[in-house]
């Protein structure tokens, strides 16, 4: 990012504000959250981005601060991804047929994977604020699209909307990502993606609200009306120009004075580079590239192969928000549980790696005993009658569609935490985080073509099982032997032109 940084701060005249930085960064934790009356201590830059404000009993977090920043990058999430994830969750785009569907996926994820791999660069070279900006503008042309197609013969624009979805979401995710594991201090990484994954899915609810509403007396499986799509597209359009209200990485301040380290001076080549030095700084980060792989397979199936196919229209709209109300209690259980500090931070890892396999076998083989019961023949017969919430027999479905829902955040916390554990380095963290974002969309962009094929759900089913289960077994080096308690700041700084005076306040370097 090619800003300036802000000035250094003022040293505070507090004596002891000193001691309680040092003791802060030890532990983890930032000074407003070990102490918040002390506001007046912390040694802030001038400017209306750093001024803060009391509303009632509570001093709120400056603008330019990890907090405030996170806090508006959930909402374009809510507002962008959360109402695409609301839309996908009906199945089939709100169709029901999924053909097409599946055919605007499969493009859409192949131009995911390639500008999420590289979205690091990107994100580095021109900065977060303008890449979520771009981002969010793809998400409503998708949605427009599928508006049109309700009306007209526009195949070749839907897959056009497909692919340019999959730029502008590989280029916002990679931004989202970048701030919810660089921005934080090391104690916070857990609860910084509970309060992003509790927000961002609040827009999957609420955006399921708007189907489930005007679909309630809809007992059939039909295609969603035009008021649903034009009411995503509004609000998709409002999260990209939310968007351009952050502010640059480099002017973000953490609450104990320290700053995210960065390229002062990136270029498009040092960044193309930085891309190989990443890996060279940590080869073991390859072994989670299965985990990122797997991480999207399961929506294909999910979304398609249970409740696209086998439930009634205001039904496939009540799951979609239970699923996504399960991620939120998922995300904040889990979050906070991977920040305990009673426990060392490489034994957490090990736990939540210990914990995952274990969700992995209990979720997923009870849902064998559902995946038995229909084929894609089945559902596809004109006799067949979609399950509805008022027939006998919906409540173990529901449950069971609530607890894939409750993996699925499972699943990201733990990668996105584990990736976190590895580095504090903005520039490294977005190069992870495009890894992450690349490779899970290449996997679900062959998911997505084998579901157009029409293969079987139970081969959808096997495959995520097994997937998901051997991706773990081959990331345990890292997790057992890489994720260490503590990252020092001398190697975050590896690899970028920044020093020691720039992401340090003044009287740590002192120390």
């Amino acid at each position: 990012m090619a800003d300036e940084k802000v000035q250094p701060p003022q040293v505070a005249t507090d004596p002891n504000y000193e001691k309680q930085a040092v003791g802060a960064a030890a532990t983890g934790l930032s000074l407003l959250d070990e102490e918040e009356v002390h506001q007046g201590e912390f040694a802030h830059p001038t400017g209306w981005k750093y001024a803060q404000h009391k509303f009632l009993f509570w001093t709120l977090p400056w603008y330019a601060s990890p907090k405030f920043q996170l806090g508006m990058v959930a909402f374009v999430c809510f507002m962008c991804p959360g109402m695409y994830n609301a839309l996908s969750g009906l199945g089939g785009g709100g169709k029901q047929d999924a053909t097409l569907a599946d055919q605007m996926n499969t493009a859409l994820y192949s131009t995911f994977a390639v500008f999420g791999f590289f979205g690091g660069t990107f994100v580095n070279r021109i900065g977060v604020k303008y890449t979520l900006a771009f981002g969010g503008i793809g998400y409503c042309i998708y949605a427009l699209s599928l508006l049109l197609s309700v009306h007209f013969n526009v195949g070749g624009f839907n897959i056009f909307a497909g692919a340019l979805l999959g730029v502008c979401a590989g280029l916002l995710w990679t931004a989202q990502g970048t701030i919810m594991i660089s921005y934080p201090t090391e104690g916070q990484k857990g609860r910084y993606f509970a309060w992003f994954w509790g927000i961002f899915n609040m827009g999957a609810v609420i955006g399921s609200l708007i189907p489930l509403g005007q679909n309630i007396h809809v007992t059939t499986n039909k295609t969603v009306g035009d008021g649903t799509y034009i009411a995503f597209i509004v609000l998709m359009l409002f999260g990209a120009i939310l968007a351009l209200m952050l502010c640059n990485a480099s002017d973000v301040v953490r609450s104990d004075g320290s700053r995210v380290v960065l390229m002062k001076n990136p270029s498009w080549q040092s960044e193309f580079v930085g891309l190989w030095e990443t890996v060279r700084f940590e080869p073991f980060v390859v072994l989670l590239f299965p985990m990122f792989w797997s991480s999207n397979w399961f929506y294909t199936y999910q979304q398609n192969g249970i409740n696209g196919s086998h439930f009634s229209t205001r039904t496939k709209a009540l799951n979609s928000l239970l699923y996504y109300l399960a991620q939120i209690i998922a995300a904040a259980i889990l979050g906070y549980l991977l920040d305990v500090e009673r426990v060392s931070r490489s034994l957490r890892a090990k736990i939540a790696w210990v914990s995952l396999l274990v969700f992995t076998m209990v979720i997923w083989g009870g849902g064998y005993a559902y995946e038995k019961t229909y084929t894609r023949a089945t559902v596809a017969d004109p006799s067949f009658i979609p399950t509805d919430w008022a027939d006998h027999g919906y409540v173990g479905p529901m449950f069971l569609y609530f607890f894939y829902g409750f993996y699925d955040a499972l699943w990201q916390a733990t990668v996105y935490w584990f990736m976190g554990a590895l580095s504090n380095s903005g520039r490294r963290s977005a190069n992870y985080v495009g890894f992450y974002k690349g490779i899970q969309s290449a996997g679900a962009a062959v998911m997505w073509a084998l579901d157009s094929k029409k293969i079987s759900f139970l081969a959808e089913y096997a495959s995520n099982w097994a997937l998901l289960t051997f991706s773990l077994l081959v990331a345990a080096p890292v997790i057992f032997y890489k994720i260490k308690d503590h990252v020092d700041v001398e190697e975050d700084l590896a690899g970028t032109d920044e020093t020691l005076a720039d992401v340090l306040p003044p009287e740590k370097l002192a120390a």
